[in-house]
């Protein structure tokens, strides 16, 4: 349509309009405000630090997360075996209270026989004490008349006072 302007696009490079007027500055953009697309570039932006803000804070809660369920696992397992451990050691130690008090009870038993028997001998023992004085003068005499009764059979003479006794003691027979 216009073959002149070839290579012209939409957007003219020409100041649009003609020169201002004296006593105003030629027309430029604000350089304090960035327009509608400075301020979806600023959103964006924002937007971008937001996100990779988040996303390290996720990183960072995943890893505080990830050290907390591996330390909570290495604590689970360490008193799971302190209870195993545990759980042997009191077993074992049952075990061995059941075998003392089988041994206390044998024991016990054992002392009572023995106590029993000690009572047997102490009353055998208080019967010859209590008795030993009667038994001594009963062998003593015992032995005096095997000693008569040996002499006499030797053919030895006693004298008169004993005789008589003998005789006396033939009569009553």
């Amino acid at each position: 349509y216009n073959k002149k302007h070839k290579g012209a696009s939409l957007a003219q490079e020409d100041p649009a309009g003609p020169p201002p007027p004296p006593g105003f500055k030629a027309y430029k953009k604000s350089e304090g405000s960035g327009g509608v697309m400075g301020m979806i570039q600023q959103i964006i932006g924002d937007a971008q630090a937001e996100e990779a803000q988040a996303v390290q804070a996720e990183k960072d809660a995943q890893a505080a997360y990830e050290l907390y369920v591996k330390d909570t696992n290495d604590s689970v397992t360490a008193k799971r075996d302190s209870i195993t451990n545990k759980s042997d050691t009191k077993a074992k130690k049952e075990g061995a209270l059941q075998e003392t008090k089988k041994d206390h009870n044998n024991i016990m038993v054992e002392l009572e026989e023995l106590s029993n028997e000690n009572a047997d001998l102490h009353k055998a023992c208080d019967f010859t004490v209590k008795n030993f004085d009667i038994r001594q003068t009963a062998r003593d005499e015992e032995v005096e008349a095997l000693r008569q009764a040996k002499a006499v059979l030797s053919g030895a003479k006693f004298d008169s006072a004993l005789v008589q006794k003998s005789a006396f003691l033939k009569r009553r027979q």
